[in-house]
């Protein structure tokens, strides 16, 4: 039997050699038993049960009890699961942890606790310095839907319910962001994910989520549903950086507060921008219809938004500044007089793939 140290050798694998904390997450998702077998991996049972010298039936169990706890991931079939591999990376084994309807926020407050106490001194500082190093960012801000209603040449790949009909299966899981962030008292400042998850899943991620029994289906007329609610509560969404409406797994709905990747940009002091591309939209403000409530300084996430007294007039009134607006449009859902509205800035050729032609 294996005499190796199994949590190094998968902390090795993670990219985080040595890491203490991760290690403690790796202990508590698995005994030393697991460990081995999951440190044997990639293979079948028969396989990993001759390298480490445990009985096939034995090994089969184990991996099917960690398939369902987000640490070992099948080949194919996610029923028949006759071939394993460990996390490919620390991303893949967060949210597949705990991205899950199995977990509860305030009984499994000890593993969220660990994945914070990891993500903010070791991971999230260094996904903020790859992030930064980007040539272009992976991912791209979508309009809010009731935003663009009704606006013309509005593109495929710009319209969120456009992308959900593109779908031929749908799950929702709860965000593994806003999940730990709530479970250690800093809960999120714009929606309350143990009560509405947010986090979809499309074509193998919800079969994965499905199978689990992480997440659950959804039919597309309660994903559009779930949209509205989305945008109603100021999340962004966020879509492959392309005008591909298909072939994405996982379309996350942000917060600045909680994001996985919002948040490591804010720690290491660089742009969003790195990260995420705007999409061709900008806010502008109609000031004969402004308020001056402030709510949509309130639902902004990039700080675009400030109050200004105009020339001649008393009040206050919304102002956008164009650099810092990233066109999600949640600005415009919130605002209750109209004053707000979406204009698009940048040409269709802004989305990497996208033609006017």
């Amino acid at each position: 039997m294996a005499t190796n140290d199994a949590y190094g050798i998968l902390t090795e694998r993670l990219g985080h050699p040595g890491s203490t904390r991760l290690r403690a997450i790796l202990e508590y998702l698995m005994t030393p038993e697991q460990a081995q077998m999951v440190a044997a991996l990639p293979g079948s049972p028969e396989e990993v049960a001759e390298r480490t010298g445990f009985a096939v039936d034995k090994v089969q169990a184990e991996l099917d009890a960690l398939f369902f706890k987000g640490v070992t991931f099948p080949r194919g079939d996610f029923e028949k699961r006759e071939y394993y591999r460990f996390a490919r990376e620390t991303m893949q084994l967060h949210d597949a942890n705990m991205a899950t309807q199995q977990l509860d926020v305030v009984k499994d407050r000890k593993l969220f606790e660990l994945w914070y106490d990891f993500s903010l001194n070791e991971w999230y500082p260094n996904v903020g310095k790859f992030m930064a190093q980007l040539p272009q960012p992976l991912m791209r801000v979508v309009p809010a839907y009731r935003a663009i209603k009704g606006l013309p040449d509005v593109l495929p790949c710009e319209d969120f319910r456009q992308i959900l009909k593109a779908q031929e299966l749908i799950a929702v899981v709860p965000c593994s962001c806003r999940y730990c962030t709530t479970a250690v008292g800093k809960h999120c400042a714009y929606t309350k994910e143990e009560e509405r998850w947010h986090c979809l899943q499309f074509g193998r991620g919800a079969q994965y989520a499905i199978t689990r029994g992480s997440g659950k289906k959804l039919s597309l007329d309660e994903a559009l549903e779930l949209l509205d609610e989305i945008e109603e509560d100021g999340l962004i969404h966020t879509w492959a950086n392309s005008a591909n409406i298909t072939g994405v797994n996982t379309s996350c709905h942000c917060c600045r507060d909680c994001c996985m990747i919002y948040v490591p940009m804010d720690m290491v002091g660089a742009s969003i921008g790195k990260a995420w591309a705007k999409s061709r939209y900008q806010a502008v403000v109609n000031l004969d219809e402004c308020t001056g409530c402030q709510d949509c300084v309130d639902r902004c996430q990039f700080d675009a938004i400030e109050m200004v007294r105009p020339e001649g007039s008393k009040k206050y009134k919304a102002a956008v500044d164009p650099e810092k607006c990233w066109g999600c449009g949640v600005c415009v859902v919130g605002c209750e007089p109209g004053a707000l509205s979406l204009t698009a800035v940048r040409p269709v050729e802004h989305i990497p793939g996208a033609s006017s032609g």
